[in-house]
């Protein structure tokens, strides 16, 4: 089973008990704003939860639940996932990403989840570069990445708006 910790939060393999609070995130439209832009249905809040957490779970890189540990409560989700491009993954790099109840939001927790996940990547998976996405307004999440030393390479516009940033393994 995967799991590690940081400070407050401990992060873990997504568990059967977890779809309810993570179909709440997902019916949230604030939480949503960022990460979707609407409200997710609950039946497919629940089809995407089996499919994707459930069924990834024994993967290295995956979204993992994020436990706050004062409270014993799943929050939401962080981690790394497979960074795609046309043609499959890229070999050495993933993709950080978090999303939480906005009740702990503005509490520093996407900023200790997002190191320890830069650590896990740089670390014990070796990879070569981390990347992130932040829709263009989402100022907390922009914060965080800036925090993290991810740098912006690039702005996407369209429907919706991106920044898109990365972060490079320092040298030994």
């Amino acid at each position: 089973m995967f799991l590690f910790e940081s400070e407050r939060l401990l992060f873990r393999e997504h568990q059967p008990g977890d779809m309810e609070a993570y179909c709440a995130l997902e019916a949230d439209p604030v939480v949503r704003r960022y990460v979707g832009g609407t409200p997710r249905p609950h039946e497919a809040a629940v089809h995407k939860f089996r499919n994707t957490f459930l069924k990834n779970a024994s993967r290295k890189l995956a979204l993992r639940a994020t436990v706050f540990k004062p409270e014993g409560r799943y929050i939401g989700y962080s981690g790394l996932y497979p960074n795609f491009r046309p043609g499959g993954s890229v070999p050495g790099e993933a993709v950080l990403a978090f999303c939480f109840a906005q009740e702990y939001w503005g509490r520093g927790l996407a900023t200790e989840a997002g190191r320890a996940f830069v650590n896990l990547g740089f670390g014990q998976l070796r990879l070569k570069r981390i990347v992130a996405v932040a829709e263009v307004g989402n100022a907390a999440s922009i914060r965080v990445l800036e925090k993290l030393g991810f740098v912006c390479i690039e702005s996407e516009t369209g429907l919706r708006s991106f920044y898109k940033f990365e972060l490079l393994k320092s040298s030994p």
